[in-house]
C-alpha cells in the first residue's frame, strides 16, 4: 500500500480508504462488514469513513466496534455532519448546535476520544459560514477533531470558507469529499485546480462509479440481483449501455496491463497528485483484496491517451 499527504497537511492516508455508506449497517451483514474492515487494515488501509446519516449511526457503531481491536494511532478516522438526524428543527444542518451534539454523539457510536477528519457533509446555505466554522475551530481545540473536511461543496463556497478562516484565525478546510470516476469528471476545472492552490486535498467517492467501472454489468437490461443498482433506482439509471460499452474497451486496456479494469479506473483517479485517497465501498472482503492492488499502479502517458479516447 502507498500512502499520500492528505492536502497540505502532514497526515499520511492510505492511497485506497475504505466507506461504510449504504453498507455497515445496512444491507451487509454484519460478519461480512467486520470482515471487510478488517481485511482492509491488514492490506494497509489505514484511512476509514462513516457518517452519522449513514444507517442513522449504525455504520458509525460497526465501524468503531471493529476498529477498537487496532492501536488508535494506527489508523485515520473520518465522519461526517449535516444530514437529517431526528424530527426536530435543529435535526440537521451546520448549525453550532447540530455540529457539537452530533459530534458527541458520532464519538459515543464510534467509542472514540476524537475523530481525525469531520466533514460538513453538505453546504448549509442557513447557517452563517462563521458560525460553523468557528464550531469546528472550537471542536479542533478541545482535541475531539484533527482535521475539518468538506463534501460536495463548490469551489466558490470552499474559497469563502478559507477566507472567513483567515479573517478571524479559525482552522483551515484541509480534505473535500467529491464524487470523481471516469464518467464524473466536474471536480476537474475548479475543485482540484483550488486544492492544488490552496492545501485542500481530494478523497473521493465513487470512484467505481457504483461498480460499474467494475465491469460486472453486461447489460443496462440485466443488473446483478446483488448489486446497488437492483437495490437504488436512481442508481440503475446511471448504468447505460453506451457506458458499459466503455467499460468493455477499458477492459481490453485493463487485460493488456494484467490488471482489472476496476484497478485501472482507481489508477486513472490516482493520477491526480491533488488526490489522496480513492474511497471504496466493500460488501465482501474479496473486493477489499481486489481493490487495493490499484496501489501503486502508474498508467503511461499512451494508456492514459487511450483511456481519454475512449472515455471522451
Amino acid at each position: 500500500m502507498k500512502y499520500r499527504r492528505l492536502g497540505g497537511t502532514g497526515l499520511k492516508v492510505s492511497e485506497i480508504s475504505l466507506g461504510s455508506w449504504l453498507t455497515y449497517g445496512g444491507y451487509v451483514e454484519r460478519e461480512n462488514a467486520v470482515k471487510a474492515i478488517e481485511t482492509a487494515y491488514g492490506l494497509g488501509v489505514n484511512f476509514f469513513d462513516t457518517a452519522n446519516v449513514y444507517e442513522k449511526g449504525a455504520a458509525e457503531k460497526v465501524l468503531g466496534e471493529t476498529l477498537r481491536g487496532f492501536p488508535r494511532e494506527s489508523y485515520v478516522l473520518a465522519t461526517k455532519v449535516y444530514g437529517v438526524m431526528g424530527d426536530g428543527p435543529n435535526d440537521r444542518g451546520l448549525s453550532r448546535k447540530h455540529i457539537t451534539e452530533q459530534c458527541h454523539a458520532s464519538l459515543k457510536r464510534l467509542g472514540a476520544e476524537y475523530v481525525d477528519i469531520m466533514y460538513c457533509h453538505r453546504y448549509d446555505p442557513e447557517t452563517p459560514i462563521e458560525e460553523t466554522l468557528r464550531t469546528l475551530d472550537d471542536l479542533v481545540r478541545q482535541g475531539k477533531v484533527l482535521y475539518v473536511g468538506v463534501s460536495e461543496w463548490t469551489a466558490a463556497q470552499m474559497t469563502e470558507a478559507l477566507a472567513v478562516a483567515d479573517r478571524y484565525l479559525l482552522d483551515h478546510i484541509v480534505v473535500n469529499q467529491p464524487i470523481y470516476n471516469m464518467f464524473e469528471r466536474y471536480i476537474e476545472k475548479e475543485i482540484i485546480p483550488l486544492g492544488e492552490r490552496k492545501g485542500i486535498g481530494q478523497v473521493v467517492f465513487s470512484p467505481l462509479a457504483q461498480g460499474l467501472l467494475t465491469g460486472k454489468y453486461s447489460s443496462a437490461a440485466d443488473i446483478p440481483a446483488d448489486s446497488r443498482a437492483a437495490k437504488l433506482d436512481w442508481m440503475r439509471k446511471g448504468v447505460t449501455e453506451e457506458k458499459i460499452a466503455k467499460v468493455h474497451e477499458l477492459g481490453k486496456i485493463a487485460a493488456e496491463l494484467d490488471i482489472s479494469v476496476g484497478n485501472l479506473a482507481l489508477a486513472w483517479i490516482l493520477r491526480q497528485p491533488n488526490v489522496a485517497s480513492a474511497l471504496v465501498g466493500a460488501s465482501r472482503p474479496e473486493q477489499v483484496e481486489e481493490n487495493v492492488q490499484a496501489s501503486g499502479v502508474e498508467l503511461t502517458e499512451e494508456v492514459l491517451s487511450r483511456i481519454a479516447e475512449i472515455i471522451g
